[in-house]
């Protein structure tokens, strides 16, 4: 079943523009495949869409390449500045670049991050403790700078 609704996805992005998630799991939903936000979300994730200012897209692969692009490259596009608030981080992003920096954050496995939630330009990034979000900050803005 995942692998069929991955093909869906991949076939409609090919086919047609796809604004938001919620237009994505309509037209899911056209051709017999129901998902919730969550499995969308997950689906997203692992397809390693990206979303730019028309909308999602299948991610370019390059020389063989199945990797998402390096942190420094993603945050220096992206990335505008990163505030904290105790344990947990922002990071301000371009409109749309939100998801690509969550996406490759979550790929690094810092052990500072205990997971990531992204919007259309802002990350939320939560850190087990004010102590390791500090030591993030500094690396992620070491990273904008």
């Amino acid at each position: 079943m995942k692998s069929q609704r991955h093909s869906a996805i991949r076939e409609l992005l090919v086919k047609t523009t796809v604004t938001n998630q919620d237009e994505l799991r309509r037209k899911l939903a056209g051709r017999g495949i129901h998902v919730t936000q969550a499995t969308l979300s997950r689906d997203i994730r692992e397809l390693k869409l990206m979303k730019g200012p028309t909308g999602y897209a299948l991610p370019v692969v390059q020389d063989g390449e199945d990797d998402l692009p390096e942190i420094a490259s993603v945050l220096q596009d992206f990335g505008l500045e990163v505030r904290q608030a105790q344990n947990l981080l922002i990071v301000l992003t371009t409109m749309g670049g939100a998801q690509p920096v969550a996406a490759s954050i979550d790929s690094e496995d810092w052990e500072e991050v205990v997971g990531t939630i992204a919007g259309d330009n802002t990350v939320l990034i939560i850190c087990p403790d004010n102590r390791r979000a500090e030591v993030l900050r500094s690396r992620i803005e070491a990273y904008i700078a």
